[in-house]
């Protein structure tokens, strides 16, 4: 079972304010906590993701990037 889902995005990034809202609601019935992390502020995900944002993680793996497919995440995160 998932422990957390982290969002790695950019500032000013349309497609990662779009896949925020996307799968905060998912997130959310799953009860699990949310992180969203911005490249900007942090020089390992700089240098691990660069601009190829958004990128979802869960528990630290990637899961998906610039577009989640919203069943998969379900699924991944236990909810039927």
């Amino acid at each position: 079972m998932a422990e957390k889902v982290a969002l790695i995005t950019r500032e000013n990034c349309g497609s990662c304010k779009r896949v925020a809202a996307q799968i905060a609601p998912i997130v959310q019935e799953a009860q699990l906590p949310f992180l969203i992390q911005g490249v900007e502020t942090d020089p390992e995900l700089a240098a691990e993701f660069g601009d190829r944002v958004p990128v979802v993680l869960i528990d630290d793996e990637e899961f998906a990037c610039w577009e989640v497919d919203n069943e998969e995440l379900r699924l991944a995160l236990g909810l039927r």
